[in-house]
């Protein structure tokens, strides 16, 4: 049995956690099926019945990870040698934008696709404001640090850059100088290339 247990559909968010693994050099099986033919006992391991989720087998019993992010930090915790995790000065970055990226920005996204309109006196009380202010937040930083954590790749970018990954192939991030340079190199990273390959062939295999 490998070390983890990853559960997937081909077209999900956990090509973002996919990315993580291949980056982590993790020793993973896949369950892979789609929301038609998901298992029945699937939302013993994820009550929100929803991919990704990740299965550590750690010796006697096993650890259940849910959420795209948490899941990405999780394996970053679990390969300290692959030099993902940030250093104690990358600290304040690395997490303030993981979790920036698995909050406003998909908040605003979500929004955006589902065209959820929030009043203008209301933005305050929506956890994101705008996705016009939480993009310029991330843009700011982009503008001046090569990756989420500063100046260099660490395990938040899995997650950070699926987003900007999605969101300008999809139209719903623009296309700015900061936000395609960040995207062309982060999907330098030859783990990006291992996991997408993998993904784009179950997509393909999927569409029949």
């Amino acid at each position: 049995m490998a070390e983890f247990t990853f559960y997937t559909v081909a077209m999900s968010r956990g090509q973002i956690s996919r990315w993580a693994l291949h980056e982590a050099a993790a020793d993973y099986d896949q369950v892979v099926f789609d929301w038609a033919t998901r298992p029945d006992d699937y939302i013993k391991i994820n009550p929100m019945n929803k991919v990704p989720a990740l299965v550590h087998h750690h010796g006697d019993h096993d650890h259940v990870v849910t959420e795209a992010a948490a899941i990405n930090h999780y394996l970053a915790e679990t390969h300290p040698d692959k030099g993902l995790l940030p250093d104690p000065h990358e600290k304040a970055a690395y997490f303030r934008w993981l979790f920036f990226a698995a909050g406003p920005i998909e908040q605003a996204l979500l929004a955006k696709a589902l065209d959820w309109k929030v009043p203008e006196e209301r933005t305050a009380t929506a956890g994101f404001g705008t996705l016009e202010r939480a993009l310029s937040a991330m843009e700011g930083w982009l503008s001046d640090n090569d990756f989420a954590a500063g100046n260099r790749f660490t395990m938040a970018d899995t997650y950070v850059g699926s987003q900007f990954v999605w969101g300008m192939r999809f139209g719903s991030i623009p296309e700015t100088p900061a936000f395609k340079s960040y995207v062309e190199r982060v999907t330098q990273r030859p783990a990006y290339a291992e996991a997408n390959a993998i993904d784009q062939r179950l997509i393909e295999e999927a569409a029949g």
